[in-house]
């Protein structure tokens, strides 16, 4: 419990158990007047996505507190919910979700072009996971009340979307689950104009009705990357795909992005090991590509994006069979019969359909404190792993006293877009790992929670090749990470 805070356990009423009854079954007699109900609350947590359902998860079961959990979408599961429904996760299913639940079963693919690698879950299965992680561990806790369909005010109040309902939780803590919050093109207009041109989100693929003669799909990262290879996989022929890549991505090859600490910390050693001896950006990255650590999809263009998902091997082999690839820059007008772009205008098909995949995805705003007076601003901690960050931030906000060291000890990680923002995001996570692993409770917790990347299974045999890499590690670790921060000028 946060210094002061009375158990809201003791004093709450319960409304919005009642306030989740009425969205299930409807209110008892019709309303006619807008009611302002107080809420008992030690935490007030704004959005219910990946960040505030591991940060909720990991602060209740480490603490004697009430959290109130709001979220504007009638779900747990954020932005999920408004997936294109062939997406999966880019990463290992053990990576993502909360801590005390594992996403999965933790295995290993035994069929198809990922044999060998660890499951990874669809947008249903994820969408399901967050509703039994509320429904059948938060909810019947007593510490977690659920508000969906309500949309934060700010000053301590939000509303409810569906009856009008005012809520107020007085001098509960913020947490902000929504600071990182990405745009999808299920929810965000395409940044262009469109004059007669059919014009779709990536979600309304799977209802095309009549295959048109081309398709064109704007966008350069992974969802762009998973309408190509859904398209490929349904049988449209490349040549009937026009891909728009304004710029060419840098992504991580999936077999070594793996919930196995010998496989990923020998990925962090080729990393540290090729940048100690690198002499710019460019033959850092072309190294890692050499190592098996980073692939590019035109192996004769050096690219300039760097958010770097992982991609697999086979997904790569389909994306090099589409060989119209537009490169002028970004798309300003789609009309009938053309594209205008930044650098030219390319004619397109009559009948040409439109796949908008140039949601800009990630967000890039400030790095802020996580804990403020005003607010606990989640953030990823750990370099690109956001679910971990934020369940870090929930142990760590119920156990350690001050805001002052809770800062000290977790310091917010960036997103990256360009190859000089990864170098920066590597440095800046780098520091941050550093700072919460000399804390020996932190260092505990993390070790035996399966969403840290180098948490080792409690099956894990390979103690040898664990050695191994991690002696790799110590002898570059220091060089490596002086020569990234050199290269990003963070010296």
């Amino acid at each position: 419990m946060r210094p002061g805070a009375v158990p809201a356990s003791r004093t709450h009423a319960g409304p919005a158990r009642a306030h989740w009854a009425r969205l299930l079954t409807g209110p008892p007699h019709p309303r006619t007047l807008v009611v302002v109900g107080a809420i008992a609350a030690d935490y007030v947590v704004v959005g219910a996505g990946a960040m505030g359902m591991a940060f909720t998860d990991a602060l209740v079961d480490n603490a004697d507190v009430h959290v109130a959990l709001v979220d504007r979408r009638h779900a747990p599961g954020g932005h999920r919910l408004e997936a294109y429904p062939f997406v999966r996760l880019h990463q290992a299913s053990a990576f993502y979700g909360v801590p005390s639940t594992r996403l999965g079963a933790g295995r290993l693919q035994e069929l198809g072009p990922e044999r060998g690698l660890h499951e990874r879950a669809t947008a249903p299965e994820i969408c399901a996971y967050y509703g039994r992680v509320l429904t059948e561990k938060l909810l019947p806790s007593g510490q977690v009340d659920f508000y969906p369909a309500c949309e934060w005010l700010g000053q301590g109040r939000f509303v409810s979307r569906v009856s009008g309902e005012e809520y107020d939780v007085g001098d509960a803590r913020v947490v902000d689950g929504h600071y990182l919050a990405p745009s999808i093109p299920a929810e965000t207009p395409p940044p262009f104009t469109v004059d007669g041109a059919r014009v779709i989100p990536v979600n309304d693929l799977v209802d095309v009705e009549q295959a048109p003669s081309q398709y064109v799909v704007v966008g350069s990262g992974k969802t762009a990357t998973d309408a190509c290879v859904w398209l490929l996989g349904n049988g449209v022929d490349p040549d009937a795909i026009s891909w728009v890549r304004p710029r060419e991505p840098w992504m991580l090859n999936r077999a070594v992005v793996q919930p196995n600490p010998a496989i990923f910390l020998g990925m962090a050693a080729d990393i540290m090991e090729v940048a100690a001896a690198a002499d710019s950006i460019d033959e850092l990255f072309l190294g890692l590509e050499a190592r098996g650590v980073l692939l590019r999809i035109d192996p004769t263009v050096v690219p300039t994006m760097a958010k770097t998902p992982t991609l697999a091997q086979w997904e790569l082999d389909q994306l090099r069979r589409i060989e119209h690839v537009v490169r002028l820059g970004h798309v300003h007008a789609v009309e009938r019969g053309r594209m205008v772009l930044t650098d030219g205008t390319v004619p397109i098909a009559t009948d040409a359909l439109v796949v908008h995949c140039a949601a800009s995805g990630l967000k890039y705003p400030p790095l802020v404190p996580i804990w403020t007076p005003q607010a606990i601003t989640l953030q990823p901690i750990r370099t690109g792993f956001p679910c971990f960050g934020a369940a870090l931030a929930g142990f760590v906000e119920a156990t350690v006293e001050s805001d002052e060291e809770k800062n000290r000890l977790c310091r917010p990680t960036p997103y990256s877009d360009t190859p000089l923002d990864w170098l920066e995001m590597q440095v800046i996570g780098g520091r941050s790992s550093a700072a919460f692993s000399k804390d020996p409770a932190i260092k505990a917790w993390a070790e035996r929670t399966s969403l840290n990347p180098t948490h080792a299974p409690a099956d894990f045999t390979d103690d040898v090749a664990l050695a191994a890499v991690r002696d790799r590690l110590r002898t570059s670790m220091a060089p490596g990470r002086a020569r990234m921060a050199e290269l990003a000028g963070m010296a």
